[in-house]
């Protein structure tokens, strides 16, 4: 006499289990991909500012410090002019390295990790270079480089 089969008395109980295993296996799937496409960055619009207090359009008082902003470079010119350097920093003209040193004291209170990079004419005396590199680096700059003029390596 032939025993009846297990496997034929449960083909209606499975049928269920058979079809939620690859249901699951996709919302799993699902589950994986936006997790990993989810972007955990701070939402820029609840960051914190500094705005100036006062109102209208008057200048702002010259003692209150710069506002943080984002630096993409501090470039520092160094011209040879009638047998002297002169500086500019960010393309505005600087009088003299004390000058010079204070506006990057300045910058480097609102921003000390924004590269500095110094550009001398090739003419420039080696010393007067590391001169503004050694000012640079006092003034608590991390990143200080040297620009390159393409083709002249």
């Amino acid at each position: 006499m032939k025993r009846p089969s297990q496997i034929v008395d449960r083909k209606g109980d499975t049928s269920m289990d058979a079809a939620m295993t690859p249901m699951i296996d996709v919302v799993f799937l699902l589950l994986v991909f936006f997790v990993w496409t989810a972007s955990f960055q701070i939402i820029e619009q609840i960051l914190p500012s500094q705005m100036s207090a006062q109102m209208g359009s008057e200048p702002a008082e010259a003692n209150e410090p710069p506002p943080e902003a984002d630096f993409e470079n501090v470039v520092i010119r160094i011209d040879w002019n009638n047998e002297r350097p002169a500086w500019q920093l960010n393309d505005v003209p600087v009088e003299s390295l004390e000058q010079l040193r204070e506006q990057l004291s300045v910058i480097s209170a609102v921003k000390i990790d924004a590269p500095v990079i110094l550009h001398p004419e090739q003419i420039v005396p080696l010393g007067d270079v590391i001169e503004v590199y050694d000012i640079s680096k006092l003034a608590g700059f991390q990143k200080v480089s040297f620009a390159v003029t393409p083709g002249k390596l």
